[in-house]
């Protein structure tokens, strides 16, 4: 089957449409401390993250081939930070033909990305380990929690091999 361009969801009823998503950085914790005292040398981590997880959700039709531009109602973005890891929460909503599934994941993984940003001056081997949609709800499905259905992609990287080609290496799986 050959996609032409948007899905047609006119006749979609209006519904409120919410979603969840996480994401988790993984940090040493000298840089966790770093982000609590607020002694990032660039700046408060998790504000910078936050607002561009917010600004991110807002530009995700402009970032997703063929993802409707909707008219979101909220956009939070929260993070709980551990000894090793920083999980960012992402919650989106909208009264909508469609849900805000795209939106909530963008917003969690623009917060991980900034927070990658804003430390790797401290180390260079952060890891953006999980990004998934934890809920969602409206529309047809009603109610769908997909805690723990996702996937994990911990570091990529091109290493040249022998030949002088570069291959790919992805480690942690």
């Amino acid at each position: 089957m050959r996609l032409n361009g948007m899905v047609d969801v006119s006749g979609k009823n209006i519904t409120l449409r919410r979603a969840k998503a996480q994401a988790v950085v993984k940090l040493k914790p000298r840089i966790i401390e770093l982000i609590k005292k607020k002694k990032v040398l660039k700046g408060d981590v998790l504000e910078q993250a936050k607002v561009a997880g917010i600004m991110a959700a807002k530009k995700t039709s402009e970032l997703i081939p063929l993802c409707h531009p909707l008219s979101i109602s909220d956009i939070k973005v929260s993070f709980a930070l551990g000894r090793r890891e920083v999980k960012i929460t992402s919650s989106v909503s909208a009264r909508e033909r469609t849900g805000v599934e795209m939106e909530a994941l963008i917003a969690a993984t623009l917060a991980a990305l900034t927070i990658y940003d804003m430390c790797k001056m401290y180390d260079r081997a952060i890891e953006i380990t999980e990004i998934f949609l934890l809920k969602k709800t409206g529309g047809k499905s009603k109610i769908a929690t997909l805690k723990g259905s996702h996937c994990s992609c911990r570091a990529c990287s091109a290493m040249p091999s022998k030949l002088g080609h570069y291959i790919d290496v992805v480690r942690g799986f």
